[in-house]
């Protein structure tokens, strides 16, 4: 099999040949056709998360250890499967779940495997993930049928669409005149409008430095939009509902927190990095709530790829490249040159 791998983090990815692994008890192996380029994959490859105050979490120190392969968005046909795998049958096209805990768990019982206390099976954060020809699944039960779906836009369902719906539900119960702040208007931002949509949600906020992020948000269906390094941005954004971060930096967390009404909630799925600084009294004053959503469960999963069967997502701006041009991909999405997402189409790679 080939793969791109991080050998030096920072450095260009590598293309590496190795022997295509063989699937043992209950594993699948699925033949990746498309892989999805997230701005998380930035980080891993970079090779930490910015804690602010000087402060970094390193990824070796989660298990992600060079040479590594990225990708949590993999789609592909299952190629093989062990013994013990049931559900599935060789040549089906499935949508890979990537978050996948240790099952044994209290979380991971609960079915929230996203939020697995070990954490340590995620695909592509801390096991080989979908910039590759080939990748082992542990279970058929993390393969979802996405019949009728472009595959392009299915990989992106596994991650991008998954964060943002997960996200969405996390914020408080909307009235008709309710308006919601999305901040960070790239391939989450863009789908969190179409989820939001799709919730019934008509006051969408578009918010972004990038005016033509901003002219993509408006044609998904934002109500109005808002560039933030305007001197007055927060005052155009007063009085929402709720905010949902797709950055994750202080200016973002600022401005959403700083524009909630009265019992209003900040949903942060951003990563970007930095910390918080808050004064505690008016958290209570303002009776405003400060959440953070971290991907998506597995039936989250399933009812955001029902929604997309249904045709109720409009997608988001999507660019297929070969999957050989991985490593420009994260250049590209890390110079802020991305409207949307990447996908890497593995389907021509010679395995």
């Amino acid at each position: 099999m080939i793969s791109y791998q991080v050998i030096e983090h920072g450095q260009p990815l590598q293309k590496v040949l190795a022997s295509t692994p063989k699937p043992q008890g209950s594993e699948v192996l699925v033949r990746v056709t498309r892989a999805g380029v997230c701005h998380s994959d930035l980080h891993i490859w970079e090779g930490f998360f910015d804690l602010g105050g000087g402060k970094r979490f390193y990824v070796k120190d989660r298990g992600c250890v060079p040479p590594f392969t990225l990708g949590h968005e993999p789609l592909g046909v299952v190629e093989a499967l062990g013994p013990k795998a049931k559900g599935v049958k060789v040549g089906q096209k499935r949508l890979v779940y990537p978050w996948i805990g240790c099952g044994k768990c209290d979380v991971c019982k609960a079915g929230q495997e996203n939020h697995c206390i070990s954490g340590t099976r995620y695909l592509g954060v801390n096991r080989a993930g979908a910039y590759s020809t080939h990748l082992l699944v542990p279970d058929p039960k993390y393969l979802i049928d996405i019949g009728g779906i472009d595959d392009s836009f299915a990989a992106t369902l596994a991650c991008s669409a998954l964060t943002a719906y997960s996200a969405a539900n996390k914020l408080p119960d909307m009235g008709p005149k309710d308006e919601v702040a999305v901040l960070g208007c790239g391939g989450l931002g863009l789908i969190g409008i179409s989820v939001l949509r799709e919730k019934g949600v008509k006051g969408i906020v578009a918010c972004d430095v990038d005016d033509m992020k901003l002219a993509a948000a408006m044609k998904l269906g934002a109500k109005r939009s808002v560039n933030t390094r305007s001197f007055n941005a927060l005052q155009q954004m007063q009085g929402i509902a709720g905010a949902l971060d797709f950055v994750g930096a202080p200016a973002t967390a600022a401005l959403g927190i700083g524009a909630l009404r009265k019992g209003g909630r900040y949903v942060i799925c951003g990563l970007f990095g930095g910390e918080l600084v808050h004064p505690l009294p008016p958290i209570a004053q303002r009776a405003i709530g400060i959440i953070g959503s971290y991907v998506g469960n597995l039936q989250e999963l399933k009812e955001i790829v029902a929604l997309a069967k249904k045709k109720k997502l409009k997608p988001m701006p999507v660019q297929t490249r070969p999957g050989g041009e991985a490593s420009a991909a994260l250049e590209d999405l890390k110079a802020g040159r991305v409207v949307g997402r990447i996908v890497l189409d593995f389907e021509a790679v010679a395995a």
